[in-house]
């Protein structure tokens, strides 16, 4: 579904909300949750999920494979490479629903590599870069390259 200056939904995806961007792409076999926010002029691509209390800046781009869980923002100009695995709950037990949610936000500009896992609670810094495959289990400076399991700062940019 097309609105005009609106996004581009398409009809093999299963949107439940309003909250989308003008000029914003969903492609096929994506699921949002009502009451998620996707910014403008984003790029959602195949077989991604996106659960309800989730913000999503904009001009952000999030590849095939992505879960956004509960908790997780996405500030403007980001970059998640396919198959990133996103946490929310650092002691997960099956039907455990009073866990403490793990809010993780990925500053603006920041770009994760692909099959990359990011744990809960974190801050993915401005500019920084996170490579393919890394274990984030801390917070990532600013400008910073992270790379390796667990993930360690492999070189640090100044501005």
């Amino acid at each position: 579904m097309s609105i005009p200056n609106g996004p581009f939904i398409h009809p093999l995806s299963d949107v439940q909300t309003s909250n989308i961007g003008e000029g914003t792409r969903v492609w096929q076999f994506v699921v949002i949750l009502r009451g998620a926010r996707i910014g403008d002029h984003c790029n959602i691509c195949s077989h991604c999920l996106i659960e309800s209390d989730v913000v999503v800046g904009n001009r952000v781009t999030v590849k095939s494979g992505v879960q956004l869980w509960n908790g997780v923002e996405l500030e403007d100009e980001v970059f998640v490479g396919p198959n990133v695995t996103f946490t929310n709950d650092r002691h997960p037990r099956s039907g455990n629903n009073n866990f403490t949610l793990g809010r993780t936000v990925v500053e603006r500009g920041a770009s994760i590599g692909g099959g990359a896992t990011i744990l809960p609670g974190l801050r993915i810094g401005a500019g920084s870069m996170v490579g393919a495959g890394a274990v984030v289990t801390r917070d990532v400076p600013p400008g910073a390259t992270v790379v390796g399991n667990p993930a360690r700062v492999a070189q640090e940019f100044s501005e």
